[in-house]
């Protein structure tokens, strides 16, 4: 009658949808019953006498080992939530209901899948983190950075690269690859744009194959980033274990979230660009020259040296617009814009603050004759003619120098100066 009752103890314990596992003083596995198969992938005789900590995910072992001291102290535990690696790879979410035995020496365990339940967690909490990291991140690089740590929470990641729609070219550019050493480079570019172009085409996931990969990851992933108004680019992620139908669901639900905080920042990048970048060509405007000259008089008071501002003039350049029209001008502008560059080191400053009228700002100087020197250059690299079509123009511009600190201390006395000088130069050309 006990051997009875025992068999249909065992049958009733088959029937429940938690997994009941007993574990040995040892940590091995005595005893598990049907559902243990389901949940962790393994069949009973491939789990017992295994040690059950090598089924856990490497990442919570530490802990895991911790609280099975604790419950063989005597203190059971309801609720307790680690992971593990199934048979087939993945990961499985478990909440645990454990007493321990000190008659048998055996922990008895009740395992409750939650997967689902943590995917659901995960999802909201993707949503909260990438609308938070959207709100406070700096720039597009910063987000990108973000990005990579929700995915990384989400499913496993090992390679994380971002395409987006280049608008001038029409194509695919890559402004973000990372993987988890920091390294710039995952993806052969090359062979990655075919398939991500697919994706961007179709807007559906893709598996991709491995020769996409610079390293050595054998799994890669391709998302759609689709607004409520566009496709913006393609999300990919590679990982060493292969993506399953629950990570691109998963993946699938907050791309869209990542896809607009992605356009959210794109947007806030344009409107910083528009409000602090010349449109036309590019340079700094007025207020971004006004907020660089204020750190430069900083510097220069804190380090005791000079700094010139060069006030720059086209001549004649109404005559351009009005004779050749002002897509001719526009031509004319971002040459000289171009141009002026090319003449000043890379830690110099040129500014379009209005018009055709330039200022170039020079740090650390020893004398005038530097910036003369600076000005020197400036005019033989404009005296290049621009061919426009039927037309050849020779641009002649008027250069005014300021000092500081003799010609004074703030910016305005010194754009004031300079324009003088630049007025002064002109008028002595006419004349000459």
């Amino acid at each position: 009658m006990e051997r009875e009752t025992h068999n249909l103890l065992n049958n009733y314990v088959d029937l429940l949808l938690d997994a009941v596992l007993l574990v040995d003083v040892q940590g091995r596995v005595v005893h598990v019953n049907a559902a243990c198969e389901r949940i962790f992938g393994y069949t009973p005789d491939e789990l017992i006498g295994q040690p059950m900590i090598e089924f856990v995910m490497p990442e919570d072992r530490a802990r895991t080992l911790e609280e099975a001291k604790h419950v063989m102290a005597g203190h059971p535990r309801i609720g307790f939530e680690n992971r593990y690696i199934r048979k087939d790879g993945k990961p499985v979410h478990i909440m645990w209901s454990v007493q321990w035995s000190e008659a048998d020496q055996m922990r008895i365990g009740v395992a409750r899948d939650v997967t689902e339940l943590k995917r659901t967690e995960a999802r909201q909490s993707a949503i909260y983190a990438i609308s938070e990291a959207a709100q406070n991140a700096t720039d597009l690089q910063a987000l990108f950075k973000e990005i990579y740590k929700i995915a990384a929470e989400l499913m496993p990641v090992a390679g994380f690269a971002v395409a987006i729609l280049d608008r001038r070219s029409g194509r695919l550019a890559f402004p973000c690859q990372l993987d988890r050493n920091g390294s710039s480079r995952v993806l052969d570019e090359e062979a990655a744009s075919t398939y991500c172009a697919e994706v961007f085409r179709s807007g559906n996931p893709m598996l991709l194959p491995g020769e996409v990969l610079a390293g050595s990851e054998e799994y890669c992933l391709a998302m759609p980033l689709i607004t409520p108004n566009e496709t913006i680019g393609v999300l990919i992620l590679s990982s060493c274990t292969p993506y399953g139908e629950k990570d691109t669901e998963l993946l699938n639900f907050v791309s869209s979230q990542i896809a607009r905080a992605i356009e959210r920042k794109q947007l806030h990048a344009e409107l910083l660009q528009a409000a602090r970048y010349d449109e036309l060509t590019g340079l700094p405007n007025r207020r971004l020259f006004h907020e660089r000259m204020s750190l430069a008089l900083a510097r220069s008071r804190r380090k005791k040296s000079q700094l010139a501002l060069l006030y720059l003039d086209v001549d004649d350049f109404k005559e351009v617009n009005d004779s050749l029209g002002h897509g001719v001008g526009d031509l004319v502008l971002r040459e000289v814009a171009t141009r002026l560059q090319n003449c000043v080191r890379e830690s110099d400053l040129v500014s379009r603050i209005g018009g055709d009228e330039f200022v170039v700002l020079l740090e650390e100087i020893s004398c005038m004759d530097n910036a003369q020197l600076v000005a020197g250059k400036i005019r033989t690299a404009l005296s290049h003619p621009i061919v426009v079509d039927d037309s050849i123009l020779v641009i002649v511009a008027s250069i005014g120098i300021a000092l500081c600190p003799p010609d004074g201390i703030e910016t305005e006395q010194l754009l004031d100066q300079a324009d003088r000088a630049m007025y002064m130069d002109k008028r002595a050309r006419l004349q000459g």
